[in-house]
């Protein structure tokens, strides 16, 4: 009953952090199941996908009816993740990874957790990047963008199925830096929310099946990350949004870290 009570709690202060700064939960819970729970690591992923996926189509629909979304964009991400996604379930599946490799799995996390951070950290900076090379080269770079969408969503596909996180802050980055003068915020966000939810239903089903999901710990998870995100919501308008962003990204490198050197 402790445990599954600590589990809503963490489940509440991820869902608080996601809806004060839109903090991807992967990136916050999948370590606190594993470093804090004790949770095996093939497990929290699996688990974690599925949360992911539940919370995030209620924010799909939302952008959904708002027109918020990129479209064309949003296909192009499609074409790269959702082959990316078979074939890296194809790989666990075949290799065992999901069962009994989880060392693997860890320093696949770390790293991820590292990448995101400093993308998130620097957000600001690789959309500067974007916008000089969009305006130095225009027809060069518009010619690429649709071939640099597809590898770009294949490397979210692999990072998203192997270790459940990456689809937040690194999809985000990337598409800002693809797109610096198309991408509104709006879009960006919800263009970003819609491409996780098939990516991560599909991952997370692979995981499935595999037995890598604890449906007793998803559940007291998404007791306690509901009323969360209702509360950060609520509160984004007055909370110091890049002080909270940038301190989790520093607590998210060094627990990357953690997970890939120690």
């Amino acid at each position: 009953m402790t445990f599954e009570w600590l589990n809503a709690v963490a489940g509440f202060g991820v869902g608080v952090l996601v809806g004060l700064t839109g903090v991807g939960g992967g990136a916050l819970m999948t370590p606190i199941m594993v470093l804090l729970f004790g949770v095996a690591p093939g497990v929290a992923v699996g688990t974690d996908l599925w949360f992911a996926a539940i919370t995030k189509m209620v924010g799909g629909a939302v952008h959904g009816k708002t027109g918020s979304i990129d479209w064309p964009v949003l296909r192009r991400m499609f074409y790269g993740s959702i082959p990316a996604s078979l074939l890296t379930l194809l790989w666990l599946w075949l290799s065992g990874v999901g069962r009994s490799h989880n060392a693997l799995i860890v320093v696949g996390l770390g790293s991820t957790l590292m990448l995101s951070s400093i993308a998130a950290l620097f957000r600001s900076r690789f959309h500067r990047i974007g916008e000089r090379l969009r305006a130095g080269s225009p027809e060069r770079f518009k010619a690429a963008q649709p071939a640099a969408t597809v590898v770009c969503g294949a490397i979210l596909g692999f990072l998203v199925t192997f270790t459940s996180i990456g689809a937040g802050a690194l999809g985000a980055v990337m598409l800002l830096y693809l797109y610096p003068r198309r991408m509104s915020p709006k879009s960006l966000v919800g263009t970003d929310i819609v491409h996780a939810i098939p990516l991560t239903v599909l991952a997370g089903t692979g995981h499935l099946m595999m037995g890598n999901v604890n449906a007793a710990l998803l559940g007291s998870l998404l007791v306690g990350s509901v009323p969360g995100i209702l509360v950060g919501s609520l509160g984004a308008s007055y909370a110091p949004d890049r002080i909270i962003r940038g301190a989790i990204s520093a607590v998210l490198l060094a627990v990357g870290a953690k997970m890939v050197f120690f």
